[in-house]
């Protein structure tokens, strides 16, 4: 905050100042994605933002966060794969025999019908 302003308000004397706000250019860039990306993502409330009128603006603990949301850790290690012996069987017969069986009798299902057309083929202007 400039110290002009700050004298002036009254109350932010002793105060922490306002952390900087960046752009969703800014934001882009940093991430190396397009800024089109960047506020996509903040409209559709995906990825931590402020809203200053109708303008995105993000901070650095937005911006972190954000490569917190996105970060991609490995799915498991080479040490834990070998001392598990149930890490050898895939991951769909794992979750398959950890889930309850489903009910035994089958759904019933009912013949589909066809719409009746619009408008026949050879129809007649009277």
């Amino acid at each position: 905050m400039p110290p002009a302003l700050a004298r002036r308000l009254p109350g932010t004397e002793g105060a922490a100042p306002l952390p900087r706000l960046y752009r969703p250019e800014e934001i882009a860039e940093a991430l190396g994605c397009s800024a089109w990306w960047v506020k996509d993502r903040a409209r559709r409330g995906l990825i931590p933002h402020t809203r200053v009128g109708r303008a995105y603006r993000f901070t650095v603990t937005h911006l972190a966060e954000i490569v917190r949301l996105h970060e991609e850790r490995p799915k498991r290690s080479v040490s834990s794969a070998s001392a598990s012996p149930g890490a050898t069987r895939p991951p769909a017969a794992r979750t398959r025999a950890a889930q309850p069986p489903g009910p035994t009798t089958a759904p019933t299902t009912r013949r589909l019908r066809a719409r009746p057309p619009r408008r026949t083929q050879c129809e007649t202007v009277a």
